[in-house]
């Protein structure tokens, strides 16, 4: 007999929207528990990357609600986007039409799969109601001189007509249309999340609960870095171009100098020089390429020479200023001093530019007699030589001497930087929050006043995928009384990152109707933080740690007392198909439909959690799918031959299977809970099982085949759902087993085994041992002088 999984998902699907067996609502007196997956792009149909996502969260969500939490597990949508406008120009129709059908669809498949969300709190950030409240946040930022504007170049997609963020440039193109990026000088919107560094950095400590590959991500990102500040002197001038370097052992090696092309002194540089040709149209070339593939490691580094030069402040030596591709303005000074024979990158550019090399640093039991015989940079410790008065000391004491010497001699100063740099959050698009800010000729910049927030996106508006931002060619929007003085004004029409939308949606979702704030305090206290964040490593940088950075300006405007969003992560690994990550572009996309109507939504949970650990790459593969589909068959006929009592061996085997799974799906090891219900199951066919063992093996199978395990609940004669019954606790004394393997050594020599009775007497215990047949060729002829016991381990026999 095959059970009807059509005819049986519907029923429970529809049963528990019915009862709102998944609402959740704040209760001071039971424990909380706050489940999150992070929230989809609607893109209209799930794939099995959101399919294996949302059921690792969905198991987790329902084995906490069965051990007595109070579980809340919400569902929304991070609507706003290029895409969606992309969508809208292609299919000749308005971007919140086409949203708002994509979620429809999404919403759909997502209930199909039966996952347990309180979908009375759904969000989508592409609702004015939501949106009004990132506005709000804005304004509060710009109140604290966190939101404020500036020229710089960006990297921008011609075709998409917008500005990237640097992860947003892949190898080179736009992430979303590949075409070839190019920077751009703009004014535009940013906030000033360094503001926060100290706390983003230091904080990373709390995490406790975070795969320690994220938190050295968030840490690079950070990029804390303590050196010295070095001031070369332009020759023949009192000016001086900082050098930052965390190397300044390497000083006396420095044979020159490099600035990034963007760097403010390069134009003066050249000014008149043969080389100003030249130096411009290089500036000219690398300002069309991103910054990841100038930065990038495997990629040939290029630069030119200025005809400028600078003096090395501890040896006044002069030293040739180049520019180079690989140097930014966003990190240090915007300026590195070179010393290529302690290091790989300066080594390759001064080897292809044939510039000086000069050996400072010797490892302790080798000496470099010559800078020519190396093949590669030496960037190990060692002593300095060819450094003054700093010779002959160990390089990591040097560090310390030398950056004293020159802050007293006034030729540098000992500084930290950061990596990190502030969040452009403009972009040139309709689909997106509007920035609540006015622009008058009389007043300046005007923050729209709270009261008439929502600033919300005009009905309509000319899409043509050209042309920069769709709301500049809106009359009724751009055109606006200025607050102040009422005169004529303009709005801005760029609109926000849809980063910032989802910096704070965990906090929405504690309170999604409430009015008079982003989120009611009293309800966040009950809820915050997220005890389980689930999502994809590709969002372990940025998402990450912009939710980092809201929640802690939260904490600072006392709207929360925590300072930290997510208590424990989990990165789920890609599904792949033939070896390669599904996609729609190589043709190997397995649509979750499909397979829910060919073997069910609880058998396609199933596979998808049994065939790999959570974090790890997970291979598709539909014969999986059909074990899955046969092993829940299999389970299904348990229930048609029940016995009235459970033989001790079964008992024994399902309380094993209680404190296995117990401790696996706490563990977020799926697999091998699966492993130990299929064990289970061959041992209840082999001696059978009462009504009480099946009913805790399908309570312990529920979160993973929710929809099936209700049926087989409600069979059983139970009348609550399944999910109100308490999680099943192991009995110890059955985990003891009968029987144990004693070693048999004679003369204390392995010789035999022997299973026996654990509580045997030692008289039997010596009787049974002198009889068994393998021993007696070991004694000899001889009688044993001597038996000794380790009671439940061994026995050794002395001849």
């Amino acid at each position: 007999m095959h059970y009807d999984f059509k005819k049986i998902e519907e029923k429970w699907q529809k049963k528990w929207a019915k009862a709102h067996v998944f609402r959740a609502q704040a209760d001071s007196t039971r424990k909380k528990y706050y489940l999150l997956e992070m929230f989809p792009y609607p893109s209209g149909k799930i794939h099995m990357g959101h399919v294996r996502n949302y059921t690792i969260g969905d198991v987790a969500s329902r084995f906490k609600t069965l051990e007595g939490y109070n579980v809340m597990h919400p569902m929304g949508f991070d609507a706003f986007g290029q895409p969606a406008e992309n969508a809208a120009i292609k299919n000749k129709t308005k971007p919140v039409d086409w949203t708002h059908k994509c979620i429809k669809d999404m919403e759909t498949e997502l209930k199909k799969m039966g996952f347990s969300y309180d979908w009375e709190r759904e969000v989508s950030t592409c609702d004015s109601d939501y949106y009004k409240w990132n506005q709000w946040i804005f304004l509060k930022m710009f109140e604290r001189g966190l939101a404020y504007r500036k020229a710089s170049g960006v990297n921008w997609c011609p075709s998409c007509q917008t500005t990237l963020a640097n992860e947003e440039v892949i190898e080179g193109g736009c992430w979303r249309c590949h075409t070839k990026v190019e920077q751009k000088d703009l004014v535009q919107w940013y906030l000033k999340i360094t503001e926060y560094k100290e706390r983003l950095l230091e904080d990373l400590n709390q995490l406790k609960n975070w795969p320690q590959r994220v938190l050295a991500m968030q840490n690079n990102w950070i990029g804390k870095s303590s050196g010295v500040d070095i001031y070369f002197r332009l020759e023949n001038s009192d000016r001086t171009i900082p050098v930052f370097t965390t190397r300044v052992d390497t000083i006396f090696g420095a044979t020159y100098i490099v600035l990034a092309p963007e760097h403010p002194l390069v134009l003066d540089l050249v000014k008149d020089k043969p080389q100003e040709k030249e130096v411009l149209q290089f500036m000219k070339k690398v300002a069309r390429e991103s910054k990841l593939v100038r930065t990038a490691s495997d990629v040939k580094k290029e630069g030119v020479f200025t005809g400028s030069f600078a003096i090395n402040p501890v040896n006044n030596e002069k030293v040739p200023i180049w520019i180079a591709d690989y140097v930014l303005m966003e990190y240090g000074t915007g300026a590195i001093m070179a010393v290529p024979t302690h290091d790989q990158r300066d080594f390759l550019f001064a080897k292809e530019h044939k510039l000086p090399l000069r050996v400072v640093i010797e490892p302790k039991d080798k000496s470099i007699s010559s800078a020519a015989e190396l093949s590669e940079a030496y960037e190990g410790d060692g002593r300095q030589v060819n450094s003054g008065e700093f010779n002959g000391l160990d390089n990591q004491e040097a560090k310390t001497r030398i950056a004293q010497w020159m802050e007293a001699k006034g030729i540098g100063k000992i500084q930290t930087h950061f990596r990190l740099r502030d969040w452009l959050i403009s972009r040139q698009r309709y689909w997106g929050t509007p920035i609540p800010m006015i622009y008058c000729p009389a007043c300046g910049i005007v923050p729209v006043p709270y009261k008439d927030l929502p600033v919300e996106l005009p009905a309509s508006a000319p899409f043509t995928g050209e042309g920069g931002s769709p709301l500049g060619k809106v009359k009724k929007f751009v055109e606006v009384k200025c607050p102040k003085c009422k005169g004529q004004a303009r709005r801005e029409t760029d609109t926000m990152a849809t980063f910032f939308d989802s910096s704070w949606y965990f906090l929405r979702f504690c309170s999604p109707k409430f009015n008079d704030a982003p989120f009611d305090v009293k309800e966040a206290k009950y809820w915050m933080m997220v005890d389980q964040y689930i999502g994809g490593i590709e969002h372990a940088i940025l998402h990450l740690l912009y939710s980092r950075f809201f929640t802690k300006f939260f904490q600072d405007l006392k709207m929360i007392d925590f300072t930290e969003p997510f208590d424990k992560l989990l990165t789920q690994g890609m599904v792949l198909k033939d070896g390669e990550v599904m996609s729609k572009s190589k043709g190997n996309i397995v649509d979750p439909d499909s397979m829910i109507k060919n073997y069910g939504a609880d058998a396609l949970r199933l596979f998808i959690l049994f065939a790999a650990p959570p974090e790890t790459e997970l291979e598709w593969e539909e014969r999986g799918l059909e074990g899955a589909y046969k092993f829940l068959n299999r389970v299904w006929r348990i229930q048609e031959n029940l016995k009235s009592n459970a033989d001790l061996q079964v008992l024994r085997a399902l309380h094993r299977t209680i404190k296995k799974v117990s401790t696996d799906f706490s563990e977020f090891k799926f697999n091998t809970a699966i492993a130990s219900f299929m064990e289970l199951t061959n041992v209840i066919y082999q001696l059978g099982a009462d009504k009480k063992v099946f009913s805790d093996f399908v309570i312990m199978l529920s979160p993973i085949a929710p929809h099936f395990c209700e049926e087989l609940w409600e069979i059983l004669g139970y009348n609550e759902s399944i999910f109100k019954a308490p999680w099943p606790k192991f009995n110890p004394e059955l985990l003891i087993e009968e029987n144990v393997e004693l070693v048999i050594q004679v003369n204390g020599k392995l010789r035999s085994k022997i299973e026996v009775p654990r509580n045997i007497a030692e008289d039997k215990l010596k009787e049974l041992v002198l009889k068994d047949e393998k021993l007696i060729s070991w004694f000899e002829g001889k009688s044993p002088k001597k038996i000794i016991i380790v009671p439940q381990k061994l026995i050794n026999i002395v001849i």
